[in-house]
């Protein structure tokens, strides 16, 4: 914990009053995104699983949480919450307002609950972080399935100045199609992109990177990778020209953004931050040979649904037989 501390003091001390910081936390194989505006406001996008985000918001200094988003359900994404809300009381909660029946989300509720936590549904609005950041929410289009938890990830368009930041949790290619059509000049030329779903081949497409048209990619994922990121992810990176970090490679990437839009990135795996500038080299990786002995497995792991050809597919998992297993 020392060195964890030292490393958040050495990266604070390079940082002006001015600046937003923005941290993909190394959380394992989950999503969290921190944001600290020059203003002080913090925000937290997802918590990943079990203490890792609260620890690592500890080292860097929080008190309080201005304002936590839940993605969607799922424990890869939300687990991390159950901890952050008791150490840190989020004062508003922004989620899809689709309750998950697991047990992983009934004690993050709970947390939440007791925390003093207020709950926003996500619905077009901008939300202001301070005088000079600004949140736009962009909730799942209408069109998706009701009760399918990636399909209504909850999106938003962070700016300051001329930067622009785009968070899509696991979203599905029938939101990404809505978002398009629904706000495509305004995502157009992102500065930072989180992928969506860690990377899976199901996901993102050409056609939604060509309307946001991210310069930096960032890949939340651990050593449990579940196949993620996909090879072909990887090469609709590299075909848009894109910088790609890794949690699992790189561990916490942190953006450092000025008032006229530039910004410098650090990783940090380990004790101390270190600074770089180069991509991810995007090359596919072996496939995981992962099997579930059913479909609560599958859930727990945050891997659901699972398509003919993930790893983990398998006839017994896929009751219907339509080719998507625990969906």
């Amino acid at each position: 914990m020392k060195r964890l501390l030292l490393a958040a003091f050495l990266l604070a001390s390079t940082v002006s009053a001015q600046d937003l910081v923005i941290r993909f936390l190394d959380v394992g194989q989950g999503d969290a995104v921190l944001v600290t505006t020059p203003d002080g406001k913090s925000m937290l996008y997802d918590a990943g699983r079990g203490r890792a985000a609260a620890e690592l918001l500890r080292s860097f200094g929080v008190k309080q949480l201005d304002l936590a988003v839940m993605s969607q359900g799922d424990a890869d994404h939300i687990g991390g919450f159950e901890f952050v809300a008791q150490a840190f009381k989020p004062r508003t909660l922004l989620n899809n307002g689709l309750a998950a029946s697991t047990q992983t989300y009934a004690r993050v509720l709970a947390a939440f609950q007791a925390a003093g936590t207020q709950g926003l549904r996500a619905t077009a609005r901008t939300i202001n972080l301070g005088a000079s950041v600004k949140l736009q929410v962009i909730p799942a289009p209408s069109t998706v399935p009701a009760k399918d938890q990636n399909a209504n990830s909850v999106g938003v368009l962070l700016t300051y100045g001329t930067f622009k930041m785009f968070l899509g949790g696991d979203a599905e290619p029938s939101t990404t199609k809505g978002w398009a059509a629904a706000y495509g000049p305004q995502l157009r030329g992102v500065n930072v992109y989180k992928a969506l779903h860690h990377g899976s081949k199901h996901n993102d497409s050409a056609a939604w990177l060509s309307v946001l048209q991210p310069k930096v990619v960032v890949i939340g994922v651990g050593p449990n990778n579940y196949g993620h990121p996909s090879s072909e992810a990887l090469a609709l990176y590299k075909n848009i020209g894109a910088t790609v970090f890794r949690t699992d490679v790189h561990g916490t990437v942190t953006f450092t953004v000025k008032t006229n839009g530039t910004f410098t990135t650090s990783v940090s795996k380990g004790p101390a931050p270190t600074t770089t500038t180069k991509a991810v080299p995007v090359t596919p990786l072996p496939s995981s040979n992962v099997t579930y002995a059913n479909c609560s497995a599958v859930r727990a792991a945050g891997a659901a649904p699972i398509r003919v050809g993930e790893p983990g597919y398998s006839r017994k998992l896929d009751r219907d037989g339509d080719g998507i297993a625990c969906e």
